[in-house]
């Protein structure tokens, strides 16, 4: 199937796709700021690059984006219908890479908490997924 948008448009709307500073990350920041916590942006001296450094308490946190890292059973998690083989390769790298980024922080020492884009949503789960692992 072909896209059904020209060229110059699917690049303009690719470039507008962010990697940091994306909504989900703000709403994290400021839920840990919120409950008192102090933390690091994108380090690059930690490898993988996480987008929140707490050193305090040897953790890191990433905010997976539903659609690039694959959420299981998650509605935002869909394949794109045009160029099929071209995606399922990009999603099986970033998975790949996570595991790879999980294995190599864990044989640091590093904590490690992975929140999903759609978990950003609700304020509960990120109590559960953040404040619980580090008290």
């Amino acid at each position: 199937m072909t896209d059904i948008i020209n060229k110059k448009r699917r690049s303009w709307n690719m470039s507008r796709i962010r990697s940091t500073n994306t909504q989900p990350e703000i709403t994290v920041r400021s839920f840990l700021h919120r409950n008192g916590f102090r933390f690091r942006l994108h380090q690059k001296s930690i490898y993988g690059r996480p987008d929140i450094v707490l050193k305090k308490y040897k953790t890191v946190i990433f905010i997976d984006g539903c659609f690039w890292h694959r959420h299981k059973d998650c509605t935002y998690a869909y394949t794109p219908k045009s160029r099929i083989d071209f995606w399922n390769n990009k999603f099986e790298s970033n998975i790949k890479r996570d595991k790879k980024v999980n294995k190599s922080l864990k044989n640091e020492g590093w904590n490690l908490i992975r929140i999903w884009e759609c978990e950003t949503e609700v304020n509960e789960l990120l109590k559960s997924k953040i404040i619980y692992k580090l008290i």
